[in-house]
């Protein structure tokens, strides 16, 4: 009889299998991780191309986010002249590619798929946004920018 409260116990998780698959991707907590070289001045473009290749397999758009380091990406710029909350309800609608800034990407909420441009900006904005990115991302995380510098950052933040 001891069994079957604890069978109990255990059966309670598994009937809320909508909040199941939810939960193994943060108990595995790792996304695969992909590097693309670039240079600093290379990155977003190497970016967009990952983006379109994403998008050209069949990824959702709105399965992923991109976050740059240094400059914005023309679309965040673009979306941000029309307002704040203009630019965090295109986020929160998720029908679309989402293009942050470092600074503001803690503010972005999880997607299957994180493209980050390492294009610029101090190195601490990459230090700080690597790790953020990668618990941002729940399957897949492309980092595009100098290897050396993606390599130092990441040992140090997994």
């Amino acid at each position: 009889m001891q069994r079957t409260p604890r069978d109990a116990a255990v059966a309670k998780p598994g009937p809320s299998g909508p909040a199941a698959p939810a939960a193994p991707a943060p108990a595995s907590a790792a996304p695969q991780i992909q590097l693309i070289p670039a240079s600093a001045e290379g990155a977003l473009d190497a970016a967009e191309e990952a983006v379109d290749l994403l998008l050209e397999s069949g990824r959702a758009p709105g399965d992923v986010l991109v976050i740059t380091t240094g400059e914005q990406h023309p679309w965040a710029a673009h979306e941000l002249s029309f307002g704040d909350a203009s630019y965090w309800a295109q986020h929160d609608a998720r029908d679309d590619v989402f293009y942050a800034d470092a600074a503001v990407a803690g503010r972005a909420a999880s997607r299957p798929v994180v493209v980050v441009a390492v294009n610029g900006g101090s190195d601490s904005a990459a230090a700080t946004t690597l790790p953020l990115a990668i618990g941002r991302a729940d399957a897949l995380l492309i980092v595009c920018g100098d290897p050396q510098q993606i390599n130092s950052v990441l040992g140090a933040g997994v």
